[in-house]
């Protein structure tokens, strides 16, 4: 046990920062104050030793790993750590069959911890459903991904959610405290001189991922030599900047924070928000989301919000994929926001879309019409004469409009609004059904 507890010991020496200063109480735990502040259900739960299978749902750094380790270390139960994308049905097993031959022996509960447990199949999780449901083991998963979408229902049903949001920024400044003071497990036996304005930029630019601002702190001052003669490592805004470099935005490339940001990108854009619409477009680019992806959304955007309250707008959102497809990034950001911006101040009319909706609903459940015989299309040789016979030429009459049935039976799909130049639609529509009565006359020009 000697040799095993000093090898624990080197290997913990040398994990990062963040991995060190990791909380093993629920007492030094920071943030997380809607699901873990006093009176709360998971703190309860937690501190009677009630804890059931539950699921931790949220960003990276915001403490899902550490508090399933604060939840093991307080209930004094066993903790067995297992990676969805590395373990498979037999591991989950011998683990589920350990924990049982635990509790026999030592009437010792086990912790299962399932980091990304989303990525789990079907068949995996349910080898889990028996035994969860009995309490032994316990599971608390981890997922960066919506529980409802990527978690089996039967599971789901057998476990509590908790979202973990990200740490606010006074949260990350006490972390980061924390760990320049702690002796034994963080940086304090180094003297460090942290200016203010650096702990202000690691706290903001992390984005609420203590992992992430723990790790720069480290880096820093393990990077930098002490001030001359033997003085403090000065921990500068400069030596923060050059620690975390390029700040990581909370974006998952086919997850919530992809369809979440994307969907209020079409949203602002629909509101007439044009600096909304430029930030998600900023974060989405800034992510390393695809162009393509988003010029697709801004040409759906300009047709089904915009319309033709603004024909251009449709064209101008085409000219950007084609553009932007060609030039690649980051010019491509330019005629992307370009289109953006223009959707944004554009009169918004939904008209057309509204009507193809309601035309594609009455073809799937309703009776199918049939073409009138007037508008087939003419045979020759046919011995079936009436196709094509009685129709009216509308070039041929005044105003090149004619009365004439088009589809056997009165129905409206499209509605012009008042908005932009869609009010012209209106009005030109409405001066045809005033001149319907004048329009079967006999036609101004022979055909």
């Amino acid at each position: 046990m000697d040799l095993f507890e000093k090898e624990t010991r080197v290997q913990a020496k040398h994990e990062p920062l963040a991995a060190r200063m990791r909380p093993t109480s629920l007492n030094e735990f920071v943030g997380q104050e809607h699901i873990l502040g006093p009176g709360k259900l998971l703190a309860r739960a937690i501190l009677s030793d009630k804890i059931s299978s539950i699921v931790l749902y949220g960003p990276p750094g915001t403490g899902k790993t550490t508090l399933a380790h604060v939840i093991s270390n307080e209930t004094k139960s066993f903790f067995v750590p297992l990676n969805a994308v590395t373990s498979n049905t037999a591991e989950i097993r011998k683990v589920i069959d350990a924990a049982k031959k635990r509790f026999e022996l030592k009437n010792q509960k086990t912790i299962l911890f399932i980091d990304e447990i989303h990525r789990f199949n079907k068949a995996q999780q349910d080898v889990l459903m028996p035994d969860v449901e009995k309490g032994n083991p316990i599971l608390i998963g981890a997922t960066t991904h919506n529980p409802f979408f990527s978690i089996v229902s039967a599971l789901l049903s057998r476990s509590l959610i908790f979202e973990l949001k990200p740490l606010g920024e006074k949260d990350i400044r006490t972390l980061l405290k924390r760990a320049l003071e702690d002796k034994e497990r963080g940086l304090g036996k180094y003297p460090v001189k942290m200016d203010d304005e650096a702990a202000d930029f690691l706290s903001k630019i992390s984005d609420g991922d203590a992992r992430r601002a723990l790790n720069a702190l480290e880096l820093g001052i393990l990077t930098t030599p002490p001030q001359i003669g033997g003085g403090a490592i000065h921990f500068t805004k400069k030596t923060a900047e050059e620690s975390i470099q390029k700040k990581a935005v909370v974006y998952d490339a086919d997850g919530d924070q992809h369809y979440d940001t994307i969907s209020a990108f079409i949203k602002s854009m629909r509101g007439s928000d044009p600096d909304a619409s430029l930030y998600y477009l900023a974060k989405m680019l800034y992510a390393g989301e695809d162009p393509r992806f988003i010029a697709r959304r801004i040409v759906i955007a300009a047709a089904e919000d915009v319309g033709n309250a603004d024909p251009h707008a449709l064209v101008l959102a085409n000219a950007a994929l084609q553009v932007s497809e060609f030039i690649g990034m980051p010019e491509a950001r330019i005629p992307l926001a370009q289109a953006a911006v223009y959707i944004a101040c554009s009169p918004k009319s939904n008209a057309s879309y509204l009507g193809i909706e309601k035309a594609m609903k009455d073809v799937a459940e309703g009776r199918t019409l049939g073409v009138p015989a007037h508008l087939k299309n003419p045979l020759k040789g046919s011995p079936l004469q009436e196709r094509g016979q009685g129709y009216k030429y509308a070039h041929d009459y005044e105003g090149h409009f004619v009365d004439q049935e088009y589809l056997g039976e009165k129905r409206q799909y499209y509605v012009p609004t008042e908005q932009g130049y869609e009010r012209n639609f209106k009005v030109y529509l409405e001066s045809l059904r005033g001149a319907a009565g004048h329009s079967r006359e006999s036609p101004t020009v022979a055909r």
